[in-house]
Formats: C-alpha cells, structure tokens, sequence
C-alpha cells in the first residue's frame, strides 16, 4: 500500500478538513474518534462504557479497512470529560485491546465537540507489528 491512504470521517464536522484515518508506509493514524453518527447525533449518552466500546470499534474497523489489525495498534490516547469514569472506558479498551496492550493513556479533558461526548479516542498502529511480547518493567 504505497504512498497515503485515507478514511474520511462522515461526519459533519468533517468540513474542516480532516480524515478518520491515515495510513502512510506500515504507520496507521486513527484521529480523535468519538461516540457518533454522521449526522452528528450523539450514540449513548451519559453512557461512558457504550461510548468507549463504540469509539473503540470505530478504531478497530479504521485500521482493518487499512490493511491492520486491532494486535497492530501500539499507542492509544484516551481523552474523558471526567477522569473519575477512567474505569468505564478502561473496561471498553481492555476487552477491545488486553490481549495485545500498547501503550496508552488516560487525560481530562474540559469538553470535547458536543456536551454530550464523554470520551474521544486517538491510536497509532504500525501494520506487521504483530502480537505484543510483554518484558520486565522498569
């Protein structure tokens, strides 16, 4: 897959000009992604571990439709409107991601796109990195 290759977002707020995903070389991007459907309505209010569930698969599909996998993802960056329901979201992320765990995390955040948004998601995939291999912490 030479060159750059884009997954637009479809959503309304699209218009200033950014993609859901981008995959140049073996590195995939997956912009901040959030609990919403194109028409901007917001899927699962208040609900923080639905909308974490649903970004997280959002995610998972970007870097399929680019060629990876979900064991390919090896940084996450999740941004929550309130860091006390890290739990919520950590429980969405573990069973999307646990088996082969990057790097990641959790930030507070004082308001995403919509007052309705409770969590937004970022993650870096390199395509081939394969399954983790887990080795002492420091």
């Amino acid at each position: 897959m030479p060159g750059r290759t884009v997954i637009p977002s479809n959503r309304i707020w699209s218009s200033v000009g950014y993609s859901r995903a981008v995959r140049v070389g073996d590195v995939i991007e997956v912009a901040g992604t959030s609990s919403s459907g194109p028409d901007g309505q917001i899927l699962y209010p208040d609900d923080m571990y639905r909308q974490a569930k649903h970004v997280c698969e959002l995610i998972g599909k970007a870097v399929q439709d680019l060629g990876g996998s979900v064991q390919d993802v090896v940084r996450t960056r999740v941004f929550v409107t309130d860091i006390s329901r890290w739990q919520e979201a950590g429980r969405a992320h573990g069973e999307t991601f646990g088996a082969n765990p990057p790097a990641s995390a959790f930030y507070q955040v004082a308001a995403l796109l919509h007052p309705d948004l409770l969590i937004e998601v970022e993650a870096t995939a390199i395509v081939g990195s394969g399954p983790a291999q887990i080795g002492p912490a420091e």
